[in-house]
């Protein structure tokens, strides 16, 4: 119920912005002006882009105070997004403008780069380590093939959205959704820290019992010990093959149709036709693991077995199910939108409908991890990014996503609060919020100051 609420806020708040807009919007021909790049060895083209023209600034990949600075912000953005789940675009897109440099398409490009880098490397360190409280993989794959094929889906409607919507609306909407969401995971934090403590305690005092009955009757049977596996057992445990197949699958759907796109004019019939045909792609995977939720979950009631049927503690009903699928397509419109991929909403969405912050972690990154990789490949057949700058920037977030996991888990094993995740990727977001907020600000100022248009656009203009 909660949940429901929070995306119905949302939603509401998304349409009281946008609605207006289009009552008010007065499309004048405007000239624009192209930004000037001296000072620094760049590349540049003009593209035609509409009513507008875009500048492609490339700065070349040497030694400097901006690669170490970006270095180190997409280091720690790479370790504390891919622990949060939520991949970190929202503070790798200003830090590759601001500080290197980078024109706003080419950073946006550049980050999916880094998400692709650190979510794969992240997922490489989960697939070797158990759940924490049960037999069963740390990946939840049936959330997976829930949510998977309506993000992709979503990210098509996001970049086609993201030619119609003024830059300054965006905004609007990043602020909205990146605090409110933020601000939701921070007080779901805060529950969980509580009830950790209120367990600690529980576990003193049921500790301080057990020893007084061990001194008082010494006859006692010795506790069993915990089946220890090796990490390959782990990594075999983990993985499951037809369910990836199926992933993968929807991924290459998704990225032959992207492909087959590339050189058709915009507005073109086969080109409508690619785009309608992603719908029953993402739909049918949609449908089959909703109906196999629904079944499963259906039996075991009627067995009177409480036992969720995966990592969720949610009743899978109809209503939540299409409330799932609603947030999928959110999620991924919000990352086509901003350039800052789906995880900003799947990383808080999964700790909504109950999954534990370890597994939400972990499945919010493999997901992504398919998101991000699809537009790099697309990215990369646009000539989107300079290779020099991907592969360095894949490396760095690499690492980070693999350092950023072990060291985040050891320290919620040792500590034993997973509260620390949530509280991570509350920090990320907020963190997002400011910093895509504040360029966001700058750049419509910039754009009113010299008379640019900033209503809306139609389809076709791009």
């Amino acid at each position: 119920m909660a949940t429901r609420t929070f995306v119905i806020c949302i939603l509401a708040a998304f349409m009281a912005v946008i609605v207006p807009v289009f009552f008010v919007s007065d499309r004048r021909s405007h000239s624009y002006p192209l930004l000037s790049s001296s000072g620094r060895n760049v590349s540049l083209y003009s593209e035609n882009h509409g009513l507008a023209q875009n500048v492609r600034v490339w700065p070349k990949l040497e030694f400097s105070w901006r690669i170490v600075l970006a270095t180190v912000i997409g280091f720690l953005g790479s370790a504390f997004g891919t622990v949060g789940g939520v991949g970190g675009g929202g503070i790798f897109v200003p830090m590759l403008n601001l500080i290197v440099g980078f024109d706003t398409k080419s950073a946006a490009a550049l980050s999916k780069c880094m998400i692709m880098g650190a979510s794969i490397s992240s997922v490489w360190y989960n697939l070797r380590v158990r759940h924490p409280s049960k037999d069963v993989p740390i990946l939840d794959y049936d959330l997976a093939l829930l949510f998977q094929p309506m993000l992709m889906l979503g990210i098509t409607i996001g970049v086609a959205l993201s030619v119609v919507f003024p830059y300054w609306l965006i905004t609007i909407l990043i602020i909205i959704l990146f605090i409110a969401t933020s601000s939701r995971s921070f007080v779901k934090g805060i529950e969980m820290w509580k009830q950790e403590t209120i367990m600690k305690e529980e576990e003193k005092i049921a500790l301080l019992h057990s020893i007084a009955e061990v001194i008082i009757d010494a006859e006692y049977e010795p506790l069993l010990p915990t089946e220890e596996k090796s990490d390959l057992e782990i990594l075999c445990f983990n993985i499951r093959w037809k369910k990836i197949l199926v992933l993968f699958l929807v991924w290459v759907a998704f990225l032959l149709l992207q492909i087959l796109k590339t050189d058709l004019p915009v507005c073109s019939p086969v080109s409508w036709v690619l785009n309608i045909l992603q719908f029953p792609i993402a739909l049918s995977i949609f449908f089959y693991e909703a109906l196999n939720l629904y079944g499963e979950s259906k039996k075991r009631k009627s067995c009177g077995n409480t036992v969720a049927v995966c990592g969720a503690s949610i009743d899978w009903t109809i209503s939540q199910l299409l409330l799932c699928a609603l947030c999928g397509v959110l999620g991924g419109t919000v990352g086509g939108l901003l350039g800052s991929g789906g995880g900003f909403i799947l990383g808080p969405l999964l700790l909504e409908i109950g999954v534990i912050p370890q597994v939400a972690s972990a499945t919010a990154t493999f997901v992504m991890m398919f998101s991000s990789s699809l537009s790099v490949v697309e990215f990369y057949f646009l000539k989107r990014f300079p290779i020099p700058y991907a592969l360095y920037l894949i490396s760095v977030s690499a690492l980070a996503g693999f350092w950023g996991q072990f060291f985040v888990r050891k320290l919620v094993a040792v500590l034993k609060r997973a509260s620390i995740i949530i509280f991570i990727l509350s920090a990320v977001i907020f963190a997002s919020a400011l910093t895509m907020g504040f360029i966001g600000v700058e750049k419509s100022i910039q754009m009113i100051n010299q008379h640019e248009y900033i209503g809306f656009l139609s389809f076709c203009d791009a």
